[in-house]
């Protein structure tokens, strides 16, 4: 008996999903059901049939594309992300797509398709920036010098369960306008997928623990036991610490070392997961070398919830020790310094850390934004009021106050939180003047809200000193930076950020603080075009536009800077021209009225 022949053809295949699909089904259900259909009826599936393609299916968040040219697909792909940024840019629910396209070999099954060259597509697609479009090499050779794009060759990629290496490359337009600002861009932000050079030091990354206690709410437990890690770790100049923000990107994924190590550009992964049942602790870890694999140590942790400190220096002084051995021993128990010693005060520490983190999912609606803030200051209070020195808690207190001092009409009187803030603030400096991420705290919510710029850039200073590998304080540094008239400064802080958190959700801060040093530098056109990186991935956020608007007018884009002012009228409907200086702590006259001539020119009322 012959075998049944199987029916197979070749074909460009597109996969596409929702980047940050379950987090917007956490915020908003409903709207994101609607938002996504409405996509598809009024801008997918019109474009598909107009270049010819075949929905094959969809399942939830993700769509399969059959088209019988790969001019076709990329064509039909970058026109799709073109329109969905022009939508998403007066949509108050955001919705980004990812796009792989493939070309190989299929399998007909009636209306569906299988086989390798479907695999690809989906993998590649996984590979994807947001908003971005990539090929596979076989893609790629039947499009080259055939469109209008530009590519930029990835590079040789492990994709999960695809036994060969597949070259990927990214698809850029090359006409001129908003979508395609970022191909000028000189110093492009890590991606996904984009691997990063290793460090001249050791490396490593902090992935999120697994909560085993089979209930939700410790979550915030495990997360915080994690948070607590990175920073005895960061605290040791002998390396180099990816920063929390990025290290969460991978929370509930389970991604191939290897790819991690790239995305992050660092040598050793620590993993692990956090069991609590009643009062018993058991925390796992392992190292991993994300060149070889290999795992490097592996080991578990017992205790009761009284012993969770001591956990937590076991766990750090046993990595420490595993790829750094020649440590010195006074840096190892410096590390073991606790911010307090009340387990009921950590407890509320951690769910204010957990609150502030919850603003990842209503980034673009202050009214979320506020309830969370308020939510975490409360409890935070609630930790000072049981350890009157837990000093990291009132450096979040302050942050807390500049949250919500940029989300309230501009009309409210503000003289009690830039008063609390002072206290707050000035408290946990005090308190611990040795801490580099309670100074950093500090030192932004008093320039940002008190004006009081020196004394926070000093403080900045100062952090930075104690911990070169913190982020956040090379990112508020950058502020400081813009607020005292040193542009460039502002620029190599700002990029020092990125590298060091260069998954960060909060990468758009970085982004428009980017703009400003350019803006002030002179050079309007990159301005221009860091202000279009930050509006990508926060069309809504009220300081971006203002920064954004000022961008795109002194750089000559005036339509551009018209529609973005319209935005911000619409979302700040009380804000003015003359209510600059209140907010936005400029120390030289020149940048002050560079910043209110551009916010003029773009239309905002005075």
């Amino acid at each position: 008996m012959t075998a049944e022949r199987v029916e197979r053809r070749l074909a460009a295949v597109l996969a596409a999903d929702v980047a940050g699909y379950s987090r917007l089904m956490e915020a908003d259900e409903v709207g994101t059901l609607q938002a996504l259909k409405a996509h598809r009826r009024e801008l997918i599936d019109p474009c598909i049939a107009t270049f010819k393609g075949r929905i094959v299916k969809t399942t939830g968040d993700g769509m399969l594309v059959e088209f019988a040219s790969a001019v076709d697909a990329v064509t039909c792909a970058m026109a799709v992300q073109a329109k969905m940024l022009e939508r998403n840019a007066s949509a108050s629910q955001q919705v980004t797509f990812r796009m792989g396209i493939n070309v190989g070999d299929i399998i007909i099954d009636g209306n569906d398709i299988f086989g390798d060259g479907v695999n690809i597509a989906a993998r590649v697609e996984n590979e994807c920036e947001p908003g971005g479009v990539c090929l596979s090499a076989s893609a790629f050779e039947q499009v080259r010098g055939k469109t209008e794009f530009a590519f930029h060759d990835l590079g040789e990629r492990s994709l999960k369960n695809i036994e060969r290496p597949v070259r990927l490359y990214s698809v850029r337009s090359a006409s001129d306008g908003l979508h395609n600002a970022v191909r000028s861009e000189p110093k492009p932000q890590q991606r996904a997928g984009t691997a990063l050079a290793l460090p001249d030091k050791p490396s490593i990354a902090v992935l999120p623990f697994q909560n085993m206690s089979g209930d939700p709410e410790q979550e915030y437990f495990a997360d915080g036991m994690v948070e607590d890690i990175i920073t005895a770790l960061s605290r040791f100049k002998s390396l180099f610490v990816i920063a929390r923000n990025s290290s969460f990107a991978y929370k509930g994924k389970s991604p191939d070392v290897r790819r991690v190590g790239g995305e992050l550009g660092v040598r050793y992964l620590l993993e692990g997961s956090v069991r609590k049942s009643s009062n018993r602790l058991r925390i796992t870890g392992q190292l991993v070398d994300t060149i070889s694999g290999k795992h490097l140590w592996a080991d578990h942790f017992d205790g009761t919830s009284d012993d969770v400190f001591l956990l937590q220096d076991r766990i750090t002084e046993t990595v420490v020790s595993a790829i750094l051995p020649r440590l010195e021993r006074a840096e190892i128990e410096r590390s073991k310094a606790k911010a307090t010693e009340s387990l009921d005060a950590y407890d509320f520490y951690l769910r204010g850390i957990s609150q502030l983190n919850s603003m990842l999912t209503a980034a673009n609606h202050p009214p979320f934004i506020l309830a969370a803030v308020r939510a975490a200051r409360d409890v935070l209070q609630k930790a000072t009021e049981i350890d009157p020195e837990f000093a990291v808690a009132y450096a979040l207190i302050g942050q807390c106050w500049l949250l919500e001092s940029q989300n309230i009409p501009m009309g409210d009187d503000r003289t009690a939180i830039v008063a609390e803030v002072l206290r707050v603030s000035r408290r946990a400096a005090m308190l611990e003047p040795d801490d580099a991420s309670v100074l950093s705290w500090a030192g932004q919510s008093l320039a940002y809200v008190a004006g009081q710029v020196d004394e926070g850039a000093a403080l900045l200073d100062r952090a930075i000193a104690l911990n070169p590998n913190l982020a956040i304080a090379w990112q508020f540094g950058g502020w400081m930076h813009v607020f005292r008239g040193e542009p460039q400064l502002s620029i190599e802080r700002f990029s020092r950020a990125i590298r060091l958190n260069p998954l960060d959700p909060f990468l758009f801060l970085m982004h428009f603080g980017t703009a400003c040093g350019h803006l002030f530098a002179g050079d309007h056109q990159q301005a221009a075009v860091w202000a279009v990186k930050g509006l990508q991935e926060r069309p809504n956020l009220v300081i971006g536009l203002r920064i954004a608007a000022a961008c795109f007018a002194l750089a000559g884009r005036i339509e551009e800077a018209s529609k973005v002012a319209g935005k911000l009228k619409e979302l700040a409907p009380h804000f003015r021209i003359s209510q600059v200086q209140a907010i936005f702590p400029l120390r030289r006259p020149e940048d002050l009225d560079k910043y209110c001539q551009g916010l003029r020119l773009a239309g905002c009322p005075e």
